[in-house]
């Protein structure tokens, strides 16, 4: 059973490779420990963005501290998940002051973690990395260079698609923003950031240098990767693995939580799960981000079609609940202009992205679960009041306390309060 540091006990780990397959010694050890420890109620938290084990567990170890105090008298069990994902060296790690982020290197374009960390995350490309970081240190003019930056991006997103790998979309394909024009996308980007950087600025006296926006293409690059990696992850990954728990300790209620990629993970182990499995009790995002159209019954703009996961929020004995804040920039700029990025979206860098592209690229944590009827709406303090259903899609304000964070990310990064914890013990029902 692994404690790296955690007051909270006890504390077991799930560790899943890219394709979903996990750590055998660690599942077997849940399942054998689970029932001999009396563990009633499970909660098994999913990161989002990390380059490293210890960053997850960071993040676990600080979310999950003020909940024995909060629920003295449950029988409680945790899991964190590990999946391989990436973060930048420059974003935010949940809970921790900036001034613990790595220095910058002598090149201004990609420090050496984040070059260690893409090397990680696409195998076999360190050589197209390597000149993605000299083109960002160099930043040549014209237009040649930004044309090359886009296509070797390219070739890290197409690279990461392995032959028969499960589509696990839900937005209909590969966005745009990698097989259109990358001058376009970088010029998209470099404008996006510059009205994060002054927000109500509305008049430029200069057009934002394109490799400004460049790393930011790359960025996307690997959010992109890592939201179908953490959709993998869950659908063949931790959904069997919840199944294989159900089996071994009936007696046990699951509950999901997921932090941006990590909330689709949890959400995509739903369509995982094991017919007749109802092990799922509660499922709590925070700051979910994939497509606020997952589990839709029909999408707006096109009525034929549902979302990636319509329906599944059935499969838990208990609510979907969604936290989402206005204030995550992530998911409500720079999340819906690169799920859609077209050659006139440079137009809409004066607000919000989101509201000037429309509803359709928008994020689950940026707004809420969308296009499911029925779905309850509260805010954090009605959510802690006892007005939580007991069932069915709920969407949490949660603005209240997921507000503060600088550009890029805004306050994406901005999850770890007794609050929310307090949301996930609600969600479940956890006296």
């Amino acid at each position: 059973m692994a404690d790296p540091g955690m007051n909270v006990t006890p504390y077991w780990e799930l560790t899943f490779d890219a394709d979903g397959d996990v750590d055998g010694p660690e599942r077997d050890q849940l399942t054998a420990q689970v029932t001999d420890l009396g563990v009633r109620d499970l909660i098994v938290f999913a990161h989002g963005w990390n380059n490293d084990r210890s960053g997850a567990t960071a993040l676990y170890r600080r979310f999950f501290a003020p909940i024995p105090r909060l629920a003295p008298r449950a029988r409680l069990g945790y899991v964190g998940v590990i999946w391989p994902s990436m973060r930048f060296s420059d974003e935010p790690i949940p809970d921790f002051p900036r001034s613990v982020a790595p220095a910058p290197g002598p090149h201004p374009g990609l420090d050496e973690d984040t070059v260690r960390a893409l090397r990680n995350t696409f195998p076999g490309r360190a050589p197209e990395i390597a000149r993605l970081a000299v083109l960002l240190d160099q930043r040549p003019a014209g237009t040649e260079g930004l044309r090359e930056f886009g296509r070797l991006v390219r070739l890290l997103v197409t690279g990461e698609q392995r032959p028969g790998a499960a589509d696990t979309g839900e937005e209909g394909g590969e966005p745009a923003v990698f097989t259109q024009d990358p001058v376009t996308a970088c010029e998209a980007f470099a404008s996006a950031l510059a009205a994060l950087d002054s927000p109500g600025t509305t008049n430029r006296f200069s057009i934002p240098n394109p490799w400004e926006g460049a790393k930011e293409l790359l960025r996307q690059a690997t959010y992109y990767t890592m939201k179908r990696r953490a959709g993998t992850v869950g659908e063949h990954g931790l959904g069997p693995v919840t199944g294989q728990l159900a089996h071994a300790a009936p007696g046990v209620r699951v509950h999901l939580v997921g932090h941006s990629f990590g909330g689709r993970l949890v959400s995509f182990a739903l369509r995982g799960l094991p017919g007749g499995v109802r092990a799922v009790r509660s499922v709590t995002l925070l700051q979910g981000a994939f497509s606020h159209y997952a589990f839709a019954d029909r999408l707006p703009h096109d009525p034929d079609r549902s979302g990636a996961l319509k329906d599944r929020q059935r499969r838990i004995d208990g609510p979907l609940v969604c936290c989402y804040s206005h204030f995550d920039s992530a998911l409500g700029t720079l999340y819906p202009l690169a799920s859609r990025l077209a050659g006139d979206d440079r137009s809409c860098v004066g607000g919000e992205i989101a509201a000037v592209l429309g509803p359709r690229w928008g994020a689950m944590g940026h707004d809420g679960v969308q296009a499911v009827p029925g779905t309850v709406r509260l805010d954090l303090a009605a959510a802690l009041n006892g007005s939580l259903p007991a069932a069915g899609c709920v969407n949490v304000d949660a603005a209240a306390v997921v507000r503060h964070g600088g550009p890029p990310s805004g306050a994406h990064s901005d999850i770890v309060h007794p609050e929310l914890a307090r949301v996930v013990l609600a969600a479940g029902r956890i006296a």
